[in-house]
């Protein structure tokens, strides 16, 4: 039996490297928060004093299905990006939705 890693090492250069880039791609397409974190190299520990949390906090974070949106998108600021929420149909073109969980200045106000 041929293991995958094997196979992939035997193909010329440039259809290796388009391999490489299509599964970087795949695993881009979908990843857990946990995943994401731990592809940045950081750390539960690092990530909740971040976000002034304990790190118990983070664990139970990154097991949860549901979360408010700017409970997200302060994580992923936390870990130094940034969150865009794209609604996808199949007749139209993609459209980045804004205004979700974040505050402006009226809300902040009130």
């Amino acid at each position: 039996m041929k293991i995958l890693k094997d196979v992939v090492a035997g193909l010329p250069v440039a259809e290796r490297r388009a391999v490489e880039a299509r599964t970087a791609d795949l695993i881009a397409e979908e990843m857990t928060l946990r995943d994401l974190r731990r592809a940045l190299a950081v750390t539960q520990e690092q990530l909740a004093r971040s976000l002034k949390v304990k790190q118990a906090n983070i664990s139970q974070l990154e097991k949860r299905a549901d979360l408010l949106i700017s409970t997200l998108r302060e994580t992923v600021a936390a870990m130094g990006g940034t969150l865009e929420l794209v609604a996808t149909f199949p007749d139209r073109p993609p459209v980045k939705l804004a205004g979700l969980g974040e505050l402006d200045a009226e809300d902040s106000a009130a």
